[in-house]
């Protein structure tokens, strides 16, 4: 366990301020998903700690940051049961994990290195700093808000963990570089958010539908997507920018920015259609 202090607690979140009536469906659905990816964090941590063995440093930090998240889920859950009373957030948990898991019995990074394994964190920490930036600002339930206020912040400040650590490692090349923040941001093989989307939306009811990966994944990243406006890419394009080492108002960096947003675009209307 971190003896780090968070930043916050679940008793700064003011529950007394709830509005069920405010909470959109579609976005309560989306918040049941994320609850269960950011309380999954243990696994991470695990697989954080393989990779970095004798690191001392770096799996102290990685810690901290697996309890951090949890605390996320935690938040998430909390507010999600209480729109929803028939929310079993235990048992939906429990579903994910005995249905999702990550490579917890390899030593190396599936990005090839160490350096590239922090600078995909940096990668995921952008998406999801925008992504409850999005959410924060599009809800009108107030204790959402709070939560993805909350949210936001520590992801902010999980970028500049994983920025810090990455460059204590030597740094790949910048076609290495670009291949692993573009490849991680349009990453779809993953079974992560269709297994988190189905146990949380799907799982124990007795007319659940059998599971479909593309279905529940594009499902959730219709939602998701749909919140984004263009400041919240703006910051993303630049957040992973930043990570792969272009300078802002570069090229490169424009170049980062068009191919996002018009990813983006597509990614929204494929789901959707989806």
């Amino acid at each position: 366990m971190s003896e780090t202090p968070l930043r916050w607690s679940l008793d700064d979140i003011d529950f007394s301020r709830l509005e069920p009536a405010a909470a959109e469906p579609e976005l309560l659905a989306a918040v049941k998903t994320a609850a269960l990816v950011e309380a999954n964090s243990a696994d991470y941590v695990t697989y954080l700690h393989n990779v970095f063995h004798g690191d001392d440093a770096f799996c102290a930090a990685a810690s901290h940051w697996g309890v951090e998240e949890a605390q996320h889920g935690a938040a998430l859950a909390r507010w999600a049961e209480a729109i929803d009373p028939t929310f079993d957030f235990a048992a939906s948990l429990a579903h994910f994990r005995a249905t999702y898991s990550l490579p917890l019995d390899t030593s190396t990074s599936v990005r090839g290195s160490r350096a590239g394994e922090l600078l995909a964190r940096c990668v995921v920490e952008s998406g999801t700093c925008s992504y409850y930036s999005a959410l924060r600002d599009h809800t009108r339930e107030p204790v959402l808000r709070q939560i993805c206020h909350h949210i936001a912040q520590d992801e902010a400040h999980h970028y500049r963990l994983f920025q810090q650590h990455y460059r204590r490692y030597p740094r790949p090349a910048l076609h290495a570089r670009l291949r692993i923040a573009l490849g991680r941001v349009v990453e779809t093989g993953d079974d992560e958010f269709g297994r988190a989307w189905y146990s949380a939306n799907h799982a124990g009811a007795a007319d659940a539908p059998v599971y479909d990966r593309a279905a529940c994944a594009g499902r959730y990243q219709a939602i998701v997507t749909g919140l984004y406006g263009e400041r919240h890419v703006r910051t993303v394009v630049h957040m992973i920018a930043q990570a792969v080492g272009a300078r802002p108002g570069s090229r490169l960096a424009r170049w980062i920015g068009t191919l996002g947003w018009w990813w983006l675009r597509r990614r929204g209307a494929a789901s959707a259609a989806a």
